[in-house]
C-alpha cells in the first residue's frame, strides 16, 4: 500500500511539475537589448502585465559597437535593440535589420514628425525614434567666469587639469573637427590630420578621458568643463545648480537612439507589440522622466512638466537655423578605421 501511495504522489508531483513548466514555456520569450539605465524600471513589468503571454528577457550592452558585434554574428537571440543613428545606417546597409510592419505599431503616430525620414533611415522602414539629444559642454559656473559659447574653451590653458572628455574617438574627433571649422562627418585626410593635431595639443590640458564617471565628477565639482551628452548634462544640473550646459556656436552632433528589430529575431509581431507599447505617450513620458533625455514622442512631451518641455536646450526648436549647425553622425566604414587610429595616437601622445 505504501508503494502504491508513493507512486501516486510521485505521479501527481510530476504532473504538477509538467503543468508549471509547461505554463512557463508557453510564454514567448522576447529578447530586448538596450544600453544600461535607459528605461524606467517599472516598464518591463507593466508590459508583461498587459501581455501575460510574453516574458521579456532584458539584456544590457555598454556600447552600440558591442551591440553590433553580437547582432552581426547572426546567432544572437535579440528581438528588439536600441542602437544609435549611424549604427542603424550601418545595420541597414549590411542587411541586419527587419523592416517594421507599422500596422502593428499604431503609436508610431505619436512620434514627432521632425524625427521621421532622417538620413540614417530615409524611407522610414526600419526604426522608431526613442530618445534624442545633443553633445555639448557642461561647465561649473563657479569655476568659469567667461562666456562658454565655443569649443575653443576646451583648449584654453587656464583650465589645465580641469577638463573631462569622452574616451570615444567618434565624439572627440568630431568635436575637434568642428573647432577647426569642418564637418563632423569629414573623411578628408587633411582635415582629419588637423583635428588630430588639435587633440594632441589639447591632451596636456585634459584631466581624464572617461565615460559615465564624468557625471559624478562634475556633480562633485571635480572639474570646470566637460563634454557630455545633453541628458547627462540635465541629470548633473539637477544634482548641482552650479552647473550649466551649452551647445557651442560652431554647432554639434544631433543624435537619435531608435528601436529596431534585428534580422535574427524570431518574434517579429511580439517585437512590434513591445515597440508600440514603448511608443505609447504615458510609457514614453515615464521613460523620459526617468532617463532625463529628450523623448522623440511628441504626445509624451506634451505630458511633461512645463519647465521641462519648454526648456529650449532640452527641447530646442528643430528650425532651419538650429539644424544648419547640427549634424547627425553618418556611417562610413573606411572612416571608422581612421578615427580609431587617430584616437590611439592621441591617447599615446
Amino acid at each position: 500500500m505504501k508503494k502504491i501511495i508513493s507512486t501516486i504522489l510521485c505521479t501527481i508531483l510530476t504532473v504538477c511539475l509538467v503543468f508549471v513548466l509547461g505554463g512557463c514555456s508557453s510564454k514567448t520569450k522576447l529578447f530586448v537589448y538596450n544600453v544600461g539605465d535607459y528605461i524606467h524600471p517599472d516598464v518591463i513589468d507593466m508590459f508583461e502585465a498587459e501581455n501575460p503571454d510574453i516574458k521579456v528577457v532584458y539584456e544590457l550592452f555598454d556600447s552600440v559597437e558591442e551591440m553590433y558585434m553580437k547582432v552581426s554574428n547572426g546567432t544572437s537571440p535579440y528581438d528588439v535593440a536600441v542602437p544609435s543613428d549611424y549604427m542603424i545606417e550601418q545595420m541597414i546597409d549590411e542587411g541586419l535589420l527587419n523592416k517594421i510592419n507599422f500596422d502593428n505599431v499604431p503609436n508610431y503616430s505619436n512620434v514627432d514628425s521632425n524625427m521621421r525620414n532622417l538620413d540614417f533611415d530615409p524611407t522610414n522602414e526600419y526604426s522608431v525614434p526613442y530618445m534624442w539629444g545633443t553633445i555639448g559642454i557642461l561647465y561649473n559656473k563657479t569655476m568659469v567666469d567667461e562666456p562658454v559659447d565655443s569649443w575653443d574653451i576646451l583648449w584654453d590653458e587656464k583650465y589645465k587639469d580641469n577638463i573631462f572628455l569622452f574616451n570615444q574617438e567618434r565624439d572627440m574627433v568630431s568635436v575637434a573637427l568642428k573647432k577647426c571649422g569642418y564637418s563632423m562627418n569629414s573623411d578628408d585626410d587633411a582635415e582629419l590630420s588637423q583635428a588630430e593635431a588639435a587633440l594632441k595639443e589639447q591632451s596636456d590640458l585634459v584631466k581624464a578621458y572617461c565615460g559615465d564617471e564624468i557625471k559624478d565628477n562634475m556633480i562633485n565639482g571635480g572639474a570646470a568643463l566637460a563634454v557630455v551628452w545633453s541628458g547627462d548634462a540635465y541629470f548633473c544640473m539637477e544634482q548641482n545648480p552650479d552647473l550649466a550646459y551649452v551647445i557651442p556656436n560652431e554647432g554639434s552632433n544631433l543624435w537619435f537612439d531608435c528601436m529596431v528589430i534585428p534580422k535574427t529575431s524570431t518574434h517579429q509581431e511580439e517585437a512590434e507589440k513591445f515597440i508600440d507599447f514603448m511608443s505609447r505617450p504615458d510609457i514614453a513620458k515615464l521613460n523620459a522622466e526617468y532617463i532625463g533625455y529628450s523623448t522623440a514622442n511628441e504626445k509624451a512631451r506634451e505630458l511633461l512638466a512645463d519647465d521641462v518641455k519648454n526648456d529650449k536646450m532640452r527641447y530646442p526648436s528643430l528650425d532651419e537655423d538650429f539644424m544648419s549647425k547640427m549634424e547627425i553622425f553618418a556611417y562610413n566604414k573606411s572612416r571608422n578605421a581612421k578615427l580609431a587610429d587617430i584616437w590611439t595616437r592621441v591617447l599615446n601622445s
